[in-house]
């Protein structure tokens, strides 16, 4: 009997390791390190992650995830995504990690490994600056046309307004969108419209006026990934020692930094 038991429990302990190490991300910070990149995906989000003069992908985000990067002694890939597909790139390896302002929903977090949230958001409606006084409260703007990102946060508003939506690439094509005369209006996140719309922008013609919600941004992983501890940890000695909200207002994004515990 004795025996027996013995060897019940070293089949349960057996089963029980094969079933953690068989969870999808259980081994990326090995995986990361073995193959000397971390692969991130984004869309092009001024302030979060775009493009220099040279072709350098910087922002805050971007920034942060070089970091990242190199304290796990990697070097940061950038690598753009359709943002509606960013679970399945995920799951089939082809990005180690979706980091470009993603809101914290119900359904990115049962998609994937998601770290604390890092920064507070609202999606906001964006208008043509000639018609936005009709525009200044949620009522008003349920019958404009919206062009929102497909699959993103700006679209769930706009579904749950009841409104009629064109779903675009990502959130600068929304707002050539409005700015075409193609869409009334758009949704984006808040922090995006801070940095690419008004005076002084290419989009000096539109103007940001409804806030639909609040919200927090994540950083997301494959599930069961051991990366998200080591983010965590990131977060928090770069919150603690000024890297973090430095970087935050390089890029104009400081107010909205949420502080790393």
């Amino acid at each position: 009997m004795k025996k027996f038991l013995s060897l019940l429990t070293a089949v349960l302990m057996l089963v029980g390791c094969l079933a953690a190490c068989s969870a999808p991300g259980a081994g990326d910070v090995a995986y990361v390190k073995e193959k000397g990149t971390l692969v991130v995906g984004i869309t092009v989000f001024e302030p979060m992650d775009y493009q220099d003069a040279d072709g350098n992908w910087i922002g805050f985000d971007a920034e942060m995830a070089a970091l990242f990067a190199e304290k796990l002694g990697v070097k940061a890939e950038f690598q753009i995504i359709e943002w509606d597909n960013k679970a399945f790139e995920l799951e089939g390896k082809t990005i180690d990690v979706v980091w470009n302002g993603m809101t914290l929903t119900d359904e990115v977090k049962a998609a994937m490994a998601c770290s604390n949230a890092y920064c507070n958001n609202q999606q906001i409606v964006i208008v043509k600056k000639d018609v936005a006084d009709q525009y200044k409260t949620v009522d008003s703007v349920k019958g404009l046309k919206f062009a929102v990102e497909a699959g993103s946060a700006g679209k769930k508003q706009v579904e749950a307004l009841g409104a009629q939506f064109v779903e675009v690439a990502d959130q600068a094509t929304a707002l050539s969108e409005v700015k075409a005369g193609t869409s009334d209006a758009a949704v984006i996140d808040s922090l995006m419209a801070g940095a690419m719309v008004g005076e002084g922008t290419g989009y000096a013609d539109l103007m940001y006026t409804v806030g639909l919600n609040d919200e927090e941004y994540g950083v997301g992983f494959r599930k069961g990934s051991d990366l998200v501890a080591e983010l965590n940890k990131f977060f928090k000695e770069t919150y603690a020692d000024g890297t973090m909200m430095e970087l935050a207002e390089k890029y104009g994004v400081q107010a909205s930094i949420i502080e790393q515990k």
